[in-house]
C-alpha cells in the first residue's frame, strides 16, 4: 500500500510498548494516527508525535464505536488498523491453592475475561475497521486497507500458567485466514504478528525486580541474544502495510526463540508488587 499524509491509521494500545512503537513508525512515515488506549499516557504520546488520542476500552462495543467515530472525524476513514491492546488473566488450569493447600482451577469467568480481552476484542476492532474501509475508494491492486493483529509466540509455545493467554492468542491467529478470505473481495488484507519477548514496560520493570532472570531471558533468545526492541515490531508493522503481497499471514518476530514449557515466562512479571 502506498501511504502518504492523507492516509489515516488507528493503533490500539498506542500509549506504550508495541502499540506506541507502531504509532511512532506510522507518524514518521507521515500517516495520520489515532491512538486508542485507556492509559492517561496516551494523550502525552499523542501530543508528542502529533497524533489524536481516543480513550477507548477495547472490552466495550460502545467505547470502541465512539473511538472510531472520533478518530474518523479528525483524520478521516482509516486504511490501517494496528491492534495491540489486550487484557488477560493468568493461572494454571488446575494448580495448588496456597491459601488452602488444596487445588484450584482457573475459573470459567477468568478464562472468558481473557478471551474477551484478546480474541473478542481483536474481532471487534478488526470488524469495525473493516466495515469502514469497505466504503473507501480502492488504491492500486484494488486495495482498500490493511489490518494487523497482535498474537504472540505463546499462540504456538504456550507455557505453564498461560492457558488463558496462549489459547486466546492462538485464536487471534485463527481469525486471520478466514477474515482475510471474507475481506478479499473488498481489498482488505489481514495479518498477525507473533512477538517473542520484547522490552516493553512490564519487562523493563522485571529488569530491576529480578536482574538474574532478566539476564536469563536475554540469554534465552538464540540471536540476537537480547529482548526485542519495540521499534523492531513497528518496523514489521510498516512492512506489512507497504508490502501488499503480505496477506493472511501469521508471522513470528522472536529472534528464533522457542519458549520452554515453564520458567522464565512473562506471567511472573504480573505477579510483581506494584511500583
Amino acid at each position: 500500500m502506498k501511504i502518504d499524509s492523507n492516509t489515516a491509521a488507528i493503533v490500539t494500545g498506542g500509549a506504550s510498548g508495541l502499540g506506541q512503537a507502531s504509532a511512532r513508525a506510522l507518524r514518521a512515515a507521515g500517516v495520520k494516527v489515532a491512538i486508542f488506549d485507556i492509559a492517561e499516557a496516551g494523550q502525552a504520546v499523542a501530543d508528542e508525535i502529533g497524533a489524536t488520542f481516543c480513550n477507548v476500552n477495547i472490552l466495550s462495543e460502545e467505547s470502541a464505536l465512539a473511538g472510531f467515530e472520533k478518530a474518523r472525524a479528525v483524520n478521516g476513514q482509516e486504511r490501517i488498523l494496528v491492534h495491540c491492546a489486550m487484557t488477560a488473566k493468568g493461572g494454571k488450569t488446575v494448580g495448588r491453592d496456597k491459601a488452602t493447600g488444596g487445588f484450584k482451577r482457573v475459573s470459567t469467568e477468568d478464562y472468558a475475561f481473557s478471551v474477551d480481552g484478546i480474541l473478542v476484542a481483536s474481532y471487534r476492532m478488526a470488524s469495525i475497521s473493516a466495515l469502514g474501509m469497505a466504503g473507501l475508494e480502492p488504491l492500486e491492486d484494488g486495495e482498500r486497507g490493511v489490518i494487523t493483529l497482535t498474537s504472540s509466540v505463546a499462540a504456538q509455545d504456550g507455557q505453564v500458567g498461560q492457558v488463558c493467554y496462549g489459547s486466546a492468542k492462538a485464536g487471534v491467529n485463527g481469525l486471520v485466514l478466514p477474515m482475510a478470505r471474507d475481506l478479499m473481495e473488498l481489498g482488505i488484507r489481514v495479518n498477525s504478528i507473533m512477538p517473542g519477548i520484547f522490552a516493553t514496560p512490564p519487562m523493563l520493570r522485571f529488569k530491576d525486580f529480578n536482574p538474574a532472570m532478566w539476564d536469563g531471558l536475554n540469554a534465552s533468545v538464540p540471536f540476537p541474544r537480547r529482548l526485542g526492541n519495540p521499534p523492531e515490531f513497528g518496523s514489521l508493522v510498516m512492512e506489512l502495510v507497504r508490502n501488499s503481497y503480505f496477506n493472511a499471514q501469521t508471522i513470528r518476530l522472536d529472534g528464533g526463540i522457542r519458549m520452554p514449557q515453564q520458567i522464565m515466562n512473562a506471567q511472573a512479571v504480573f505477579r510483581m508488587p506494584p511500583r
